[in-house]
């Protein structure tokens, strides 16, 4: 995938306030010779740090600040940190109010310090964030929120007759366009280029009946390009119950809706079509102004990720750009076949729900690959739970007949499960409970057995969800 600008920031400020607040430290600083053979740097935390040694390879070498064991969303350093870095040549980081202590970091950083080289991972990821899980915006991406719920569907899906087709933007929640008097109001979502748009549906037909879509419902949701219009512009995905516009390059195109039963389209908005625009970026506007920020668990995303980091290294050291850009390549060739399990895992499954006793970690890998993990906090992992909050999950077990539940090891000291798991295994007929990794860190275990992201994905998660979604 290409890049839509650079992410790499080079501080153009002098030395200033900031370095003379540090002056008792700015002695013991060595300011590396940037010039020629940079020797490496930091990373925010493990995922990032085992990106950016996977992408160096041998011409560099990071450090994780966060020790193992903990996270490092909420994480607090110790004051000499910023010292530790600025003896350095780069930080990667995550440019989100969510990784606060990072972001002021590396404001500190671009102020004080011209030399440091910071990259921001999340750079170019902006049409892809999701809003944050319990965000206040009325869509729900699994289609089980805020939506109505599709109702039980009898009758002959060929003979259904349409009143209404209501089309949801999936990255924000809102409205876009909807069906009225054989035509559209409203529009489509922008698309960038290289990236996509993600819209799902609510119909109903004539008795009210908000109809069930999906690959294995009676209906499912299609689109295509209009005839004669410019199949250059994007590609169509449909997902059953979302179709993704994905863009190829600028320009417009014009777009058909279908509802489809039986390998038979049962309705399509012919009457009237909707124009698909591929910008090269998209507004401000158009991020959600709360997203969740757990990007790097997506094995797509983190390929973009992977090159961001690729391309910063190269910007601050051109002499081995060609190795940073083959090592990235390389490790995405990894994150593939990473991917290609999820999608497995995902076919394979008896169901499409799966229950983690922690905080809402996951929300991309559940929009990527078509399954819920239910928790019973949000994704903040400092967020109090509620009787009512474990109760209701309970429930929600016992009623998947879920014998497999997940946890999170950094909610508890290494080696013990958290306390929400016990009491969801003693309330519930769930008898087993195994762990998940958010790859926000690592565990000494894992050390010894030189888990990157990678193994905990590949050794951790996808076995976890396999017990969990029912999928061996």
């Amino acid at each position: 995938m290409n890049r839509t600008r650079r992410s790499v920031l080079r501080s153009s400020a002098s030395v200033g306030a900031g370095a003379v607040a540090l002056g008792g430290l700015a002695g013991c600083l060595s300011e590396p010779d940037t010039e020629s053979n940079p020797d490496g740097g930091y990373a925010a935390f493990f995922a990032l740090w085992d990106w950016a040694e996977q992408v160096s390879g041998d011409q560099m070498d990071f450090e994780n600040p966060v020790d193992t064991g903990e996270m490092g969303h909420g994480w607090d350093p110790q004051s000499d940190l910023i010292a530790d870095i600025a003896g350095t040549e780069v930080f990667v980081y995550l440019d989100t109010p969510e990784f606060a202590w990072a972001q002021d970091l590396a404001g500190d950083l671009e102020n004080d310090y011209d030399h440091i080289t910071l990259i921001d991972a999340m750079e170019g990821l902006g049409s892809e964030l999701l809003p944050a899980a319990g965000d206040d915006h009325d869509h729900d991406h699994n289609g089980d929120g805020d939506h109505e719920e599709a109702d039980e569907y009898d009758d002959d899906p060929t003979a259904v007759s349409i009143t209404t087709f209501d089309l949801f933007d999936r990255q924000t929640g809102s409205q876009g366009a909807y069906w009225h008097n054989d035509h559209w109001h409203q529009g489509l979502p922008d698309v960038p280029v290289d990236s996509y748009a993600a819209v799902d549906a609510v119909v109903e037909d004539d008795d009210g009946r908000v109809l069930p879509l999906g690959e294995d419902e009676p209906f499912s949701l299609d689109a295509r390009i209009v005839d004669g219009a410019s199949e250059d512009v994007a590609e169509i995905e449909s997902h059953g119950d979302y179709i993704e516009f994905h863009g190829l390059e600028t320009g417009r195109t014009r777009v058909i809706f279908e509802l489809v039963a039986d390998d038979e389209v049962v309705w399509d908005s012919s009457d009237d079509t909707l124009t698909l625009e591929v910008v090269e970026e998209l507004e401000d506007d158009a991020v959600p102004e709360f997203y969740d920020p757990h990007v790097w668990t997506d094995p797509v995303l983190a390929q973009e990720m992977i090159e961001t980091i690729a391309d910063g290294l190269a910007d601050l050291d051109p002499d081995n750009a060609e190795a940073y850009h083959d090592n990235a390549a390389d490790y995405n060739n990894r994150l593939e076949e990473v991917h290609e399990q999820f999608q497995t895992l995902s076919e394979e499954a008896d169901r499409d729900i799966a229950v983690l006793a922690g905080h809402d970690s996951f929300q991309y890998i559940e929009d990527r690959y078509g399954f819920e993990i239910h928790t019973p906090a949000p994704i903040s992992p400092d967020a109090e739970l509620t009787p009512g909050d474990l109760g209701d999950t309970i429930e929600l077990i016992d009623e998947y007949d879920i014998e497999t539940i997940l946890y999170d090891p950094f909610d508890a000291n290494e080696g013990e499960m958290p306390r929400e798991a016990e009491h969801l295994l003693e309330n519930s007929q769930a008898t087993e409970a195994v762990p998940i990794s958010p790859a926000e860190g690592t565990m000494s275990e894992w050390n010894e057995n030189d888990w990157g992201w990678l193994e905990q994905m590949e050794e951790l998660n996808i076995p976890a969800l396999q017990d969990a979604l029912g999928a061996e």
